[in-house]
């Protein structure tokens, strides 16, 4: 009996087998069984290729979110994911070939399923087909914006990954060389295009969907519109276009403030703002499993998690900005502020938290530090202790709990009095939950890849992006006041759009891996000046050799068996 087996881009056999979309993925199906009931056929094709999303998913979040700016860790760490925070890139990272595989096997299993079966059988195998298509041009877009330079860069010269669709003829013939970066975005275009036309049946938000597909459209198309400084026009109306397209569907809601504070806790099919998620279940998390998901480097709940990596001061500052977020007493102003669970000590003693410069010997400048000393009342006086030290507190905003200090430096520091938190080495543990607790599961989670809100930010961008800046100012609003009521912006114009937005999109994608990615598209440098042992002096530019990863030595390894040559990302400016 001939049999079609699904191989990924490097040849490698899948020996995969299941039995649904919560389960492992059938990798073969024989062709006689295609043929004689291509939907049933079809199904158990998709839920192989959904099922390898779930690894992919993980070191997809790491890769956008760990080289980011709303995330510190603990301390340096020997794995793969910090060379992610540390920019310390290099080709050999085990982390990194886990994404280029998984992405390259849904590529395959995709094409496959594409060229097996025949359009135009049922509305329904067509929507099959759809799903295909859908998880096929997702792939080649995470593909590109990971391995790939940003598109305001030379997109027709610079390169972004090898076009291979579907099973090679010989899998151990010649392979071809990395495409640019346009016709990798031109292929992940063409493929939801085909999507969305073809996907007339919407499963739900654990399934591809044409406003999925639209979704997808919209931000792929923000990501092609240039900078502020420099934007292409062209593409900026095609992403507002799928925006509206996406939101006049009615098919998706914004969740009500109240409801959206616990968004982590709904499970995407229960999710009315949900538009594309990757569905997980408990049962694939066994004992301490729980640590090893995306939400256990971020907290430790019911004794699951290592909770090492927390939310930056940076990101604590701007949840912050519009009023302080009182945790201790139970008084969030920002709704995204929801997600972050400050680790407070039992004693209840009150301290001045500030953040302080830190410099090395010779008095340069190296990084930052935490400070919480404890606070007395001496002569009627509000005045807080560090060591022998005694400083006066002078009242910023005495509602609010912000007070100032002249530090030991001579410089003078602005805080918080809060309660005293726990440290993990030097650093307050600021829980970030926004990847936990889906169905109340300690760290289950079904990474979104798409939800209404950001749909939301990129009609505001891409509006601006046009001169546009009512329609624009409207949209932003939409997502700002959700969290923040009554405190909509006012004015929106060529001089504040781009910080304006950014820190809205900042904000409220927090924790979905979009981060460095924004960062970079639109040219600007990322920085992290706060507290933490990556470089926080350090400024990384859009043009920095280390904004895209390496591609994989064992990827460049196996075309060198076929005699082929994969080429490798520059490895210096």
């Amino acid at each position: 009996m001939k049999k079609i087996t699904i191989y990924s881009i490097l040849a490698a056999v899948l020996f995969l087998t299941a039995c649904d979309i919560d389960r492992l993925p059938y990798g073969s199906m024989p062709d006689e069984s295609i043929k004689k009931d291509p939907g049933a056929s079809l199904n158990t094709l998709l839920t192989g290729t959904y099922s390898q999303l779930k690894g992919w998913s993980d070191v997809m979040h790491r890769c956008g979110e760990y080289a980011g700016d709303n995330i510190m860790i603990r301390g340096t760490s020997t794995d793969a994911f910090y060379e992610f925070i540390s920019y310390s890139r290099t080709p050999n990272n085990y982390r990194l070939q886990t994404l280029w595989d998984n992405s390259y096997k849904v590529i395959a299993q995709s094409s496959n399923i594409i060229k097996m079966i025949e359009e135009g059988k049922s509305s329904d195998i067509d929507s099959q087909i759809g799903e295909a298509y859908f998880l096929r041009g997702m792939m080649y877009y995470y593909l590109v914006r990971a391995y790939g330079r940003p598109y305001a860069q030379n997109p027709d010269q610079n390169l972004g990954v090898p076009i291979v669709n579907g099973t090679p003829d010989n899998v151990f013939g010649e392979m071809p060389d990395r495409s640019t970066v346009k016709e990798t975005y031109e292929q992940a275009i063409a493929d939801l295009v085909k999507a969305a036309d073809l996907l007339t049946v919407n499963k739900g938000s654990v399934y591809a969907s044409e406003m999925a597909a639209k979704a997808l459209l919209s931000r792929i198309y923000l990501y092609m519109s240039g900078t502020y400084n420099n934007p292409n026009t062209q593409f900026a109306e095609l992403a507002e276009k799928y925006a509206d397209e996406v939101i006049a569907s009615g098919e998706y809601d914004l969740l009500p403030r109240e409801e959206f504070m616990r968004y982590p806790s709904f499970t995407p099919e229960n999710n009315a703002e949900t538009i594309f998620a990757i569905k997980r279940v408990a049962s694939e998390f066994s004992g301490y499993d729980h640590y090893y998901g995306v939400g256990g480097m971020y907290a430790n709940i019911g004794g699951m998690g290592w909770g090492e990596m927390y939310a930056s001061a940076e990101y604590i500052a701007l949840l912050d900005e519009t009023g302080r977020n009182d945790w201790a007493n139970n008084k969030i102003v920002d709704a995204r502020a929801a997600f972050i669970e400050p680790q407070y000590t039992d004693d209840g003693t009150e301290v001045f938290r500030f953040i302080k410069d830190v410099y090395n010997a010779g008095g340069t400048q190296t990084s930052f530090g935490y400070v919480q000393a404890p606070i007395q009342v001496v002569d009627g006086k509000l005045v807080c202790k560090e060591g022998e030290v005694t400083f006066d507190m002078t009242p910023v905003d005495e509602n609010q709990g912000i007070y100032s200090i002249k530090y030991s430096d001579g410089k003078t520091y602005t805080g918080v009095i809060d309660k005293l938190m726990r440290l993990n080495r030097a650093f307050p543990m600021f829980y970030i939950t926004k990847c936990s607790r889906e169905g109340e599961e300690s760290h289950l989670h079904s990474p979104v890849i798409s939800r209404l809100a950001e749909i939301y930010l990129n009609k505001a961008e891409a509006a601006a992006k046009q001169g546009d800046y009512a329609t624009a100012l409207v949209a932003l609003n939409t997502i700002r006041e959700r969290s923040l009521p009554g405190e909509g912006y006012t004015v929106l114009n060529a001089g504040n759009a781009s910080e304006l937005i950014d820190k809205e999109r900042r904000i409220e994608l927090a924790f979905q891996a979009e981060r460095s990615y924004d960062v970079f598209r639109n040219g600007e440098s990322l920085t992290r000046e706060y507290p933490g042992p990556h470089n926080a002096m350090e400024e990384v530019e859009a043009t920095d050799y280390r904004v895209v990863y390496y591609i994989p030595q064992d990827a460049i390894n196996a075309y060198r068996g076929t005699g082929s040559t994969l080429t490798q990302n520059p490895t210096s400016n």
